[in-house]
């Protein structure tokens, strides 16, 4: 990465004080974490995300020259997101933060793997499922502070989606079938906005039993459901180690079941439903007639009609607290 940036790439760099500067100047300094050494940080930040606006970065900036550590922040460009990641991953940071919707955020922390630098995905999204798991706000000042200053090295578990055109990385959870639908009325709900919540179950209410997945746990003889959700270890509330992924079997034989359901969705703890079974498993493999709809931590899109998802136990480290604050626990 260039040592004097272009202005298209919209990049200010901060160097920590030198040792001899007066107590007195860092009065107001913040404490990194001491579990780890930050000598260089790199941000990355998307202002035509949901809850960024164009005064983040120069926010970040303020933020983080209280800080004793080399950093930089880079604004994300429309036409320029490779490059400009590229050049991230380049300048070999300690920690790579990212400023962004849930999808880029996941892109990224899918880049960097196991062996890349580590990644902290803050809250610039609409559901930001990974980022409140990690950090348990959905504030990203908030979060930036707590990593900075009580992150350790944490190794993240997720899932990889292919459908034979497209892969997909998944750190929190995964709803494959037409209840699907019912994530944005469970986040509506969450939000108070009954009305839109109301939209949106009528929606996925005329979309159920529209056409059930066959799908197959480890190789296991193909079964039948109308949705299969998978969670990953670390937000999963019923598994203690990251020994594969949770799937949650779900198969509503009418409409009074699916109120039931979406009923413990948005309520409570939806397990206790009597159409639900849950197990682990690693491998996954499932077929619809048709496209499979589904969300991915919080995205949705459409998979083809045969699709396979496979666990990973070491997805990427992030820099988070330990334990992660897993506010999405489900």
């Amino acid at each position: 990465m260039s040592a004097n940036p272009t202005p298209a790439t919209r990049q200010t760099t901060a160097t920590a004080p030198a040792s001899d500067t007066p107590v007195d100047a860092q009065v107001e300094s913040g404490v990194l974490t001491p579990h780890v050494a930050l000598k260089r940080v790199v941000m990355l930040v998307n202002p035509l995300s949901g809850s960024v606006g164009p005064k983040a970065a120069g926010e970040a900036q303020a933020i983080l020259e209280r800080y004793a550590c080399e950093t930089l922040v880079v604004t994300l460009e429309p036409g320029q997101f490779d490059d400009q990641v590229q050049a991230a991953f380049d300048s070999k940071p300690d920690v790579l933060f990212v400023l962004a919707g849930d999808g880029t955020a996941g892109t990224i922390a899918s880049r960097a793997g196991p062996d890349g630098p580590l990644v902290a995905p803050l809250p610039g999204g609409t559901m930001n499922m990974l980022p409140r798991a990690l950090y348990g706000t959905a504030d990203w000042k908030a979060a930036l502070k707590i990593a900075l200053e009580d992150g350790a090295p944490q190794i993240v578990a997720g899932g990889e989606i292919t459908d034979g055109r497209t892969t997909q990385s998944f750190y929190c959870a995964a709803i494959f079938g037409s209840p699907a639908l019912w994530a944005p009325a469970r986040e509506a709900v969450r939000h108070g906005k009954f009305g839109l919540a109301w939209a949106y179950g009528r929606r996925a209410l005329k979309r159920a039993f529209s056409g059930q997945m066959r799908f197959s746990l480890d190789g296991t003889v193909p079964r039948r459901a109308e949705a299969l959700v998978l969670i990953s270890p670390m937000i999963s509330r019923a598994m203690d180690e990251a020994s594969g992924l949770e799937a949650a079997v779900m198969n509503p034989s009418d409409a009074g079941q699916v109120f039931r359901m979406a009923a413990h969705a948005m309520l409570d703890d939806w397990r206790q439903d009597p159409a639900v079974s849950t197990r682990a498993t690693q491998l996954i493999a499932m077929r619809a007639r048709s496209r499979i709809p589904a969300v991915v931590d919080g995205e949705p899109m459409q998979l083809r009609h045969e699709a396979r998802v496979r666990f990973i136990r070491q997805a990427f480290r992030a820099l988070a607290p330990t334990p992660p604050a897993a506010e999405d626990s489900v």
